[in-house]
């Protein structure tokens, strides 16, 4: 290491750089070479046999068991998708109007009724609650709700002063 008494971080780092270099050159070198290339060459000329038959048998064996195992997987995954395509939920409506009728603002007078109404509507279409497939639809759903809510506090507030 340095010979400095209160070595400085570059110091110390310039010794560990040279440490490192001696060790590498010191290290020996690998004593047997290997060529990649040889021992493919070795292994396509036939002259190594890497499988007996009866491993080769058993391979073909398995690999049929394989291929029947996995077309009966994919048929039961094609008679599951036919089955939730004709399951298809129905999207509910985004429609300002649908959506108006199905919080129907017209029974609600007080400002608690409205508050009511907006909870009762977000316990079953908040984003949170809906598969994720359907957030973005709930989402918006949500915001015209909310908007319809809002407007109709607004004018039922209005009306009350009058």
């Amino acid at each position: 290491m340095g010979t400095n008494a209160d070595p400085d971080f570059a110091s110390l780092l310039d010794d560990l750089f040279v440490a490192k270099k001696t060790l590498e050159e010191t290290s020996p070198k690998p004593s047997v070479p290997f060529d990649y290339l040889s021992v493919a060459d070795e292994l396509y000329s036939g002259r190594i046999k890497v499988a007996s038959d009866v491993a080769a048998a058993e391979y073909r064996e398995a690999s049929e068991t394989f291929e029947a195992g996995f077309a009966a997987l994919l048929a039961s995954l094609d008679a599951l998708a036919s089955e939730r395509a004709e399951t298809a939920e129905e999207l509910l409506p985004i429609d300002p109007e649908a959506i108006a009728r199905e919080l129907d603002l017209a029974t609600a007078r007080a400002s608690a009724d409205f508050s009511k109404l907006r909870r009762n509507f977000a316990f079953h279409n908040h984003p949170d609650r809906v598969a994720p497939h359907l957030r973005q639809r709930a989402m918006v759903r949500m915001q015209v709700a909310n908007m319809l809510i809002d407007d109709a506090k607004r004018r039922a507030a209005k009306a009350a002063k009058r």
